[in-house]
């Protein structure tokens, strides 16, 4: 075998172990820069090397990444790049990004669970912060205040104590006597706001699921 093809195979190798490396030890910056200088070895060169087993997981947790920052425009130039869509590795990613275009957060959070490769992991959590956030600042202007139980639902928190963690990181009032979240003083009343219904939907969705369990 050629000394030269050879050498090529176990770079590719190489910056695969980079990109899994980088995912490890959430050093985000260090995954683009491998997952960029395997994109040529995956594209560029694939009609002379031989398709690595580990292509379509690793690009699967590009696009993790790519939704995890809501970089939704590179996450549709990355799609046209790949010949095999219906990969599971590639799927995965696919019907996440139609379930946030959806608003259904509720998929998003349970899918977690159910992940193709171990690589995704760490942008799926991402992702889910990302979510809290988005749906923490709109019911600011949704709600005056919540019950503890519809909050931490709401927000995708298994315990009260994270809850309340997270409401003093928003400086949210949190009354113990009567067990609510209060919202700081914004326009409550702002149901025009698209967004906000699929908030309500979304708690609904949440309440009836927990009913069924």
């Amino acid at each position: 075998m050629d000394p030269c093809f050879q050498n090529n195979i176990k770079l590719g190798e190489i910056l695969e172990l980079g990109v899994q490396w980088s995912v490890k030890s959430r050093d985000i910056p260090s995954f683009e820069r491998y997952i960029s200088q395997l994109k040529i070895y995956y594209f560029d060169f694939r009609s002379i090397l031989p398709q690595s087993p580990r292509m379509y997981p690793l690009l699967g947790a590009n696009l993790m990444r790519l939704l995890a920052y809501n970089r939704v425009a590179e996450f549709h130039t990355e799609l046209e790049l790949l010949e095999d869509c219906i990969n599971v590795f590639i799927k995965n990613p696919i019907e996440l990004e139609r379930s946030l275009m959806e608003g259904s957060y509720s998929r998003v959070w349970h899918a977690r669970t159910n992940l193709p490769a171990e690589e995704y992991k760490l942008f799926v959590e991402m992702l889910v912060d990302t979510i809290r956030e988005e749906i923490a600042s709109c019911s600011e202007s949704t709600y005056s205040q919540l019950p503890f139980s519809d909050a931490a639902t709401l927000l995708y928190f298994k315990t009260q104590e994270e809850l309340i963690v997270f409401a003093k990181e928003h400086n949210w009032e949190i009354n113990t006597i009567e067990n609510l979240i209060v919202f700081k003083s914004t326009n409550a009343d702002q149901s025009h706001v698209p967004v906000n219904k699929v908030i309500h939907n979304n708690l609904q969705y949440a309440r009836e699921l927990e009913r069924i369990v």
